[in-house]
């Protein structure tokens, strides 16, 4: 009987189809989470002129799908440690796409709240296991940069919502951008079909047979028999999943992470729901508005992907300092008049260091947790840092209702920025100070 280390495959193992198949399918998943998460910057302008609401209105109902979200990344990514990745994303995936298509039907605010509500417990659920998977299964040397391109598909997402909006809300209106949301539902079946399950949750349930099949789809070169016993160094937890979130010196960085994710969401979604409005009071019309949104995404995208073959190269926290740093330059010079490429690099930027930079957290939160908490680690990190999610729209409505000038309120979104740098210098020194204690300790045993 061999002794078969489940992680050592894993790491080591060669780039292969297997790992292209899980990384499109999240991929794909994160396409349609995130057009449904940025639908509302690009229906807002109309809504708020159909149904007369003031910005502060706007704002308070574009944090419903947010409050849903953080709701949803607390209880699904913690249930999906106990049921699996593969059961939450296709409980999460079914609910926002099915709340989504209902939004449409919507006649009044407090319908389209409602389902707005119903659809972020889906989204909010679905980021932290799609993570958790792709980076359970992704080979160690390229760990961040595939986690960051599969979650480059949010930014897709984005940028697909933008595009959508641009042909079909003068033609269709704006409800026609929430009944399209009926394509990835029917899509589901055939991803359920190819998605994996988690290997390290196969472990943990007995279900050695379909692990031992997983694995031989990672390494086909190696031959597993059916006596082989599969060992995972971190297949059980010690106690309450949350509690263990602190446990073991993880307290400062946990604290350090959870500050960080509410900071970058609080200018994703700041930026996401009032860039086309305050584009629009500054005289763009309403599809140039949307042009800065898809510009905005399309930063996300490459900022991810570099910021993740950075961090394979590099230190991935101190890459995120750095980016943080630069969000909050770039954002606090979009409120000065600039020449138009001028201003739309800025927001390649901003959307680069913001939505690329908010990626690139869950990566780093999902190299720092264990397998047996990672799910929950992730999720109590994004649905805390949903807290910034849903003050985001409201400071941009709060600061529209009172008429500041403009400079002012992307300085307002950029302050975040600091915070969330200095957040992540913390949490770098502690994790050095960490490594350090840990390799002197070793030393003395010797």
């Amino acid at each position: 009987m061999r002794q078969i280390d489940v992680h050592q495959i894993i790491d080591n193992a060669r780039f292969s189809r297997f790992h292209w198949m899980v990384m499109a399918l999240c991929a794909l998943l994160l396409i349609f989470d995130g057009y449904d998460l940025f639908i509302y910057g690009v229906v807002l302008p109309s809504i708020m002129q159909e149904w007369g609401l003031t910005p502060l209105q706007a704002g308070a109902l574009g944090s419903y799908a947010l409050f849903g979200m953080m709701f949803g990344a607390l209880c699904f990514g913690t249930l999906a440690d106990k049921i699996g990745r593969k059961k939450g994303i296709a409980i999460c995936f079914a609910l926002f796409s099915s709340a989504t298509i209902i939004n449409g039907f919507a006649s009044n605010p407090t319908e389209f709240g409602i389902c707005r509500f119903l659809a972020g417990l889906g989204c909010g659920g679905l980021m932290p296991n799609a993570v958790a998977l792709m980076n359970e299964y992704a080979p160690k040397r390229l760990r961040s940069t595939l986690v960051a391109i599969m979650f480059s598909g949010y930014s897709l997402g984005g940028m697909l919502a933008a595009g959508v909006g641009i042909y079909m809300l003068p033609r269709f209106g704006w409800e026609s951008m929430f009944f399209a949301a009926a394509l990835p539902l029917l899509l589901l079946p055939l991803i359920l079909w190819w998605l994996p399950e988690s290997v390290g949750f196969l472990v943990r349930q007995g279900r050695y047979e379909q692990a031992r099949a997983v694995l031989q789809k990672i390494q086909p070169e190696l031959q597993i028999d059916a006596s082989d016993q599969l060992h995972m160094s971190d297949s059980k937890g010690k106690g309450v999943a949350v509690f263990e979130l602190f446990r073991d010196g993880r307290a400062l960085r946990t604290l350090c992470l959870w500050l960080a994710f509410f900071c970058c969401l609080l200018m994703v979604y700041a930026l996401s729901s009032w860039l086309p409005k305050l584009m629009a009071n500054t005289g763009y019309s309403l599809g140039s508005s949307l042009s800065f949104l898809l510009a905005l995404n399309f930063g996300g995208m490459a900022g991810a992907i570099l910021g993740g073959w950075l961090g394979d190269r590099f230190n991935l926290s101190k890459v995120m300092v750095a980016f943080f740093a630069a969000a909050a330059v770039s954002i606090s010079l979009l409120g000065f008049k600039s020449p138009t490429p001028l201003l739309y690099g800025l927001i390649f930027v901003a959307g680069a260091t913001t939505i690329g930079t908010q990626i690139l957290l869950y990566a780093g939160a999902a190299q720092f947790y264990g397998l047996s908490i990672r799910s929950t680690g992730l999720g109590w990190a994004s649905g805390i840092g949903r807290n910034g999610a849903i003050v985001g729209p409201l400071l941009g409505g709060a600061l529209m209702g009172i008429n500041l000038p403009l400079q002012l309120n992307f300085m307002a979104f950029a302050i975040p920025g600091a915070i969330a740098a200095i957040a992540m210098s913390v949490f770098a020194v502690s994790a050095k100070r960490r490594q350090s204690a840990g390799a002197a300790m070793v030393g003395a045993k010797a």
